[in-house]
């Protein structure tokens, strides 16, 4: 079974427990125990992990971290988990600090059952960092979490390799973050950088608001030329003739004709896709938004998993068009007069990707 099906399950399995998940020993049974063995670790083999981990550090005599595992024989890994709910943000983990500086452990996971900090001494040789480097949710994981995730595997754990890239990921996340910010609030030093661009007169205070609005709906139009762009190629690879989608609002109106399995791709529901999309774009990173067609509707997913619909298109009625959107994964179908009604369920939208996210 591959990495992210075996985390899938154990997502699956954590979501059924929920209710009866209470305590930090139940979160280490049912979570934490078989995302560790996930990485091709033994739970129940000492050697390999060390439950209740305890080691003497200065005037702190007897303090125990829950596990610490080992790789290639050597100490490598420490991990300290909370209860199942527990917002890691505001968790002083100060086992890990400690021991992380009085150890060859060269990693420290800070864990809730769901959610995996990890980190490392980036900023500060031998001193444990005060952000992680990487984060790994596993209600809400892509592709590329998992290939990080696999440098952490028993069979292709390498020190250095980790480190090697550890930097720049931690970096390229903590941009990330930041650029969302940019593209949502729109700070005014960076409204002000774009004037400067753009505009030859002085930045006046009354300049700068007129400008804020123009330069944030340009942000907004620059990612929907994006997504319409990405899509085009994600559907090309797929031997879909790309010239048949037509930029957001666009008015090519040519079906899209799999040949293979009978599905019909429409043009309208190309173009509400793209429209979901850029409303979403203000939430989160919008190639995490999917689109999935069926033969009776097609589906809008986050991160390709069906677990997580965003909304379904009823559009193969040609006397009605009809959306379905999710509140708690049930379906309320809304009947529409144009794809460009969906701008009026913005804030449905973003209400169920935030039941996701969140």
């Amino acid at each position: 079974m591959e990495l992210s099906e075996k985390l899938s399950s154990i997502a699956r399995r954590g979501e059924e427990q929920l209710d009866h998940i209470q305590s930090e020993e139940a979160t280490k049974t049912a979570l934490v125990m078989p995302f560790i063995n996930s990485l091709g670790y033994d739970p129940f083999d000492t050697r390999e992990v060390i439950p209740e981990f305890t080691a003497d550090v200065g005037t702190k005599k007897g303090e125990k971290v829950d596990y610490a595992i080992r790789a290639d024989g050597n100490l490598s890994i420490l991990m300290e988990c909370k209860p199942l709910g527990t917002n890691l943000s505001n968790v002083q983990y100060n086992q890990l600090y400690r021991y992380f500086a009085c150890t060859d452990a060269k990693f420290a996971i800070l864990t809730n059952g769901f959610e995996y900090r990890f980190y490392s001494d980036l900023d500060s040789e031998n001193k444990l960092d005060n952000r992680p480097f990487f984060t790994f949710d596993l209600a809400d994981f892509n592709e590329q979490d998992i290939d990080e995730l696999k440098k952490f595997t028993k069979p292709n754990f390498d020190v250095d390799a980790i480190l090697g890239t550890a930097n720049r990921l931690k970096y390229t996340n903590l941009a990330k973050q930041s650029i969302g910010k940019v593209l949502g609030e729109v700070p005014e030093e960076f409204v002000k950088f774009i004037i400067g661009n753009i505009y030859e007169g002085r930045q006046t205070r009354q300049v700068i608001e007129e400008f804020t609005p123009i330069i944030k709906e340009a942000g907004k139009l620059y990612i929907k030329e994006q997504v319409a762009h990405r899509l085009k190629g994600a559907l090309a690879s797929n031997d879909i003739d790309a010239t048949q989608i037509s930029s957001v609002g666009g008015t090519d109106t040519e079906d899209l004709q799999p040949e293979d399995d009978g599905i019909i791709t429409t043009q309208e529901e190309v173009d509400a896709y793209n429209i979901v999309r850029s409303i979403l774009a203000e939430e989160l990173d919008v190639s995490r938004v999917v689109m999935r067609d069926a033969k009776s509707y097609c589906a809008v997913l986050l991160d390709d998993n069906n677990r997580k619909p965003i909304c379904r298109f009823h559009f193969n009625t040609k006397s009605v068009k009809r959306v379905g959107f999710f509140t708690e994964k049930k379906e309320e179908r809304i009947d529409i007069q144009s794809v460009r009604d969906l701008f009026q369920h913005r804030d449905q939208l973003k209400s169920t990707v935030a039941e996701y996210t969140e």
